[in-house]
């Protein structure tokens, strides 16, 4: 029977980040010769750092060299395609010729990116917040929870179609998996804020 393996396991997420320094989001704005180039250093401390160029170097005249506005724009981008990649998968399911167990993993699946979305929606809200001050912290791990559980239920949706074949599981899990690597990469850009910590 196959198995996917999940995207990434959590601890094996934090592991991985915590061996990575975040010395592009500690830098001095001033050593930074360009935007686009700060972007670049910034993505090597994701998994997938040509993603996250990739998808933030459009906006290098709007991030600037700026951290925050680096997680903002990761963290909107991301929201939006996981809204997108929902109402894809929500499309999907009012298809016909579907098998029993697909209907059951593509319901669950959508139920799943639901909560990714809402969680996202949170995270981002409490970047809002996100200024100096005494709550600093408490929002910056709010936001780390909230990001990891997305990545969860992303993870989640995919695992649902384990043992299964066909074009229902490789249309979601195509969807699903560029979703969950945005999804990390806003992560890893979180967790390097704590170096700017007021």
């Amino acid at each position: 029977m196959e198995h996917f393996t999940p995207i990434i396991s959590l601890s094996l997420l934090f592991a991985i980040l915590n061996t990575k320094t975040c010395s592009a989001i500690r830098l001095d704005p001033q050593l930074a010769k360009t935007n686009t180039q700060f972007i670049k250093t910034s993505c090597g401390v994701t998994l997938y750092p040509q993603l996250c160029y990739d998808t933030l170097s459009s906006y290098s005249s709007t991030i600037q060299t700026s951290p925050k506005l680096l997680v903002n724009t990761s963290l909107t981008l991301t929201l939006i395609e996981a809204q997108s990649s929902s109402s894809y998968i929500l499309k999907l399911s009012k298809g016909h010729g579907m098998k029993p167990l697909e209907v059951a993993a593509v319901g669950d699946c959508i139920e799943e990116m639901g909560d990714c979305v809402e969680e996202l929606q949170k995270s981002l809200d409490e970047m809002t917040r996100l200024r100096g001050g005494p709550d600093f912290d408490f929002l910056l791990s709010n936001m780390q929870t909230w990001v990891s559980a997305a990545l969860t239920n992303e993870d989640t949706c995919i695992d649902g179609f384990n043992g299964m074949n066909g074009n229902v599981k490789s249309k979601i899990r195509s969807s699903v998996v560029k979703i969950a690597q945005l999804t990390s990469n806003s992560l890893a850009l979180i967790n390097c804020l704590s170096s700017i910590s007021p």
